[in-house]
């Protein structure tokens, strides 16, 4: 990337982390897997979701809320056992540190990081003690607890030509977090994931138009706690955002998650249990300077719609980026 190039970016570098920092981890209930919790993290990647930042080491802190239920009579697995009735609700905290290497690779930038989550999850629930019985029996359960997560190893290569920038990403979840055996509210996985994505960005900054999409599969293995496998998942997210100063832009944002196979294993009670949804929202985002770093902190809220065999509920994120060495 020409050093022409890099000063027009580098006033919106922090937006580009998010492509690098906040691709997996969906803490909430918030997908047709086990326990309700996908390993990517949906409305993750929106603005600048193709652009990687010049070379460097950045951070990125994400507070993520979510809140969604699930009721109509409809069943639900987690850990080990079968729901309804469920209402769910998550704080969590992701920090990620991210170095883009001096050197090029392919003829682009390869970012390496290491994403560390931690949260607070509160579920209700019916735990069906006769799930299979024509008027199942159900007692009422409430769990919650402070819970450190999986880290997640992350690696993007990402190239750039005039207005476009576009890269690849992999991940790969790590099972070493505080998995919570035969508990409904859990943010560990307890088993391996990897995701493999694409993206794209057009950005104009002249105008202040930018333009951005990512789409991208998620392979899972089994828990072998609950001998469950969720099954391989798909995703892709969108964004359109207009920068109305140097400093602040506003946009929409929206994403779409489809389960093309189903669970399985003799913990899937509930058969494949392949699951769709939604979402739309909008995003505003602030970029300035302290003590002669630049930092940008960005706010995102989603809301979900024509979700099958999930919860289904809003989402919001807050942002806050920077860097340690690079872009300043």
């Amino acid at each position: 990337m020409r050093t022409k190039e890099r000063s027009a970016h580098a006033a919106t570098f922090a937006a580009g982390l998010s492509s690098l920092a906040v691709l997996s981890l969906a803490p909430a209930p918030a997908e047709a897997a086990e326990n309700g919790i996908g390993f990517y993290l949906l409305g993750g990647r929106g603005p600048m979701a193709g652009y990687i930042p010049p070379p460097g080491f950045y951070v990125q802190d994400d507070v993520y809320y979510y809140s969604g239920s699930i009721g109509g009579n409809k069943q639900f697995p987690s850990g080990g056992q079968i729901l309804a009735e469920v209402n769910a609700q998550i704080v969590a905290d992701f920090l990620t540190a991210t170095w883009v290497l001096p050197t090029e690779v392919f003829g682009g930038n390869l970012a390496v990081g290491l994403l560390l989550p931690l949260g607070q999850p509160d579920v209700s629930a019916d735990v069906l003690v006769n799930p299979v019985a024509v008027n199942p029996v159900s007692r009422r359960a409430t769990d919650s607890a402070f819970i450190f997560g999986d880290p997640v190893a992350t690696m993007s290569l990402g190239w750039h030509s005039g207005n476009w920038h576009w890269n690849v990403t992999g991940l790969l979840n790590i099972p070493v977090g505080d998995y919570r055996e035969g508990e409904i509210a859990n943010l560990a996985f307890h088993r391996v994931a990897a995701d493999v994505s694409g993206a794209i960005t057009w950005l104009d900054p002249t105008s202040g138009w930018e333009a951005s999409a990512a789409v991208g599969v998620t392979f899972n293995g089994t828990n072998p706690v609950t001998e469950y496998t969720t099954g391989t998942e798909f995703h892709a997210e969108w964004a359109v955002t207009k920068m109305l100063t140097k400093q602040f832009s506003l946009g929409l944002v929206g994403y779409f998650y489809d389960q093309i196979t189903g669970d399985s294993g003799p913990g899937a009670r509930l058969g494949p249990f392949e699951g769709r949804a939604i979402a739309l929202g909008g995003t505003v985002a602030y970029n300035f300077e302290f003590a002669g770093t630049p930092l940008s902190t960005r706010v995102k809220i989603y809301r979900e719609f024509d979700v099958v065999n999930r919860l289904e509920g809003t989402a919001g994120y807050f942002t806050v980026a920077f860097p340690l060495t690079g872009a300043k």
